[in-house]
Formats: structure tokens, sequence, C-alpha cells
């Protein structure tokens, strides 16, 4: 099913699948990693001006991780301003995506924290470090498959 704004992604002919509405009314589209800088910046020109948020999430033990961006368009004397939500899925073997934050600068922590939880890593992104875990961490918390070690001391409460 088909949207409004996947109809006109389809008209200009940028490559995306559609995954249908979520429990609001807002279009899913899904876009495969080396489509979204193009896409970004189509979005950004269709009047997609303000991301909203941007996080990940780890779709199955093993398998995929996925990125997923909030994109709301903010004008003038809107009553209800209309939103997407764009999903990235990428193999957990190699998770690159672009980063968008030459068109959004809102994104620079938020892609941060992905590549810190899970290890997305978006590429040309002019500051990917760690921003909630120690520089020393191995692994990636929010995973799945993650292996928390058994040598930390529980705290008593008291």
């Amino acid at each position: 099913m088909q949207g409004r704004l996947s109809t006109w992604l389809t008209r200009y002919e940028l490559a995306h699948r559609p995954l249908g509405f979520d429990y609001q009314g807002v279009e899913i589209p899904q876009v495969k990693a080396e489509d979204w800088p193009c896409l970004a910046v189509a979005l950004f020109v269709y009047g997609f001006n303000y991301l909203r948020s941007q996080c990940a999430y780890d779709v199955v033990p093993g398998g995929y991780l996925a990125s997923v961006y909030h994109l709301t368009k903010i004008e003038d004397n809107a009553d209800q301003p209309e939103e997407i939500c764009i999903k990235i899925f990428v193999s957990r073997k190699n998770p690159r995506i672009p980063s968008v934050f030459w068109v959004w600068k809102s994104s620079d922590f938020q892609e941060r924290e992905s590549y810190d939880m899970f290890g997305i890593i978006y590429d040309s992104h002019p500051g990917l470090k760690r921003i909630l875990m120690p520089e020393s961490r191995i692994g990636w918390p929010l995973r799945k498959d993650c292996v928390i070690p058994d040598f930390y001391e529980l705290q008593d409460a008291y």
C-alpha cells in the first residue's frame, strides 16, 4: 500500500520500498543504504526540514540492524505537520550507512549514539566516536547477541 510520499518518490524514480503505515498513520518507506544520501536530499527539498529523531534497533539476534529516521515537514500555519519514518536495514557484518549530518545537523549526536550502542558506522560523519560508553568498551551493548562480562560486581543499594 503506497502513501502520498511513496507515490511522489516513485514518480521521480527514487528507490524505496513502501512498508505501510504505523499506528498513527505515518508512512514508512524502506531505503537501501547506498540510496540514502540521494533520497535524503530529495526529502529535504520536498520540505522535510526537521529531523525529529534518529534511532537504531537490532531486528533479530544474528540478523539485520535497522536505522530509523523520523522526519517532519515544518511549515507556517500548518495544523498538522506531515511526518515520515525512514527505515534502513544493514547487515551486522558490515553495518555502514552514509551519514545525513550534512543535510540535517541534528543527526550529529543521534547517529553517534546509534554507533555507540549498535556499531552502525555512519560514513562521512564528522565526529563518529563513542558518546555514552567509554572508549575502552569492547562490543556494542544494545545488540541482542551482546555478551555481558561476568566480572562486574554488584553494589549494595544502601
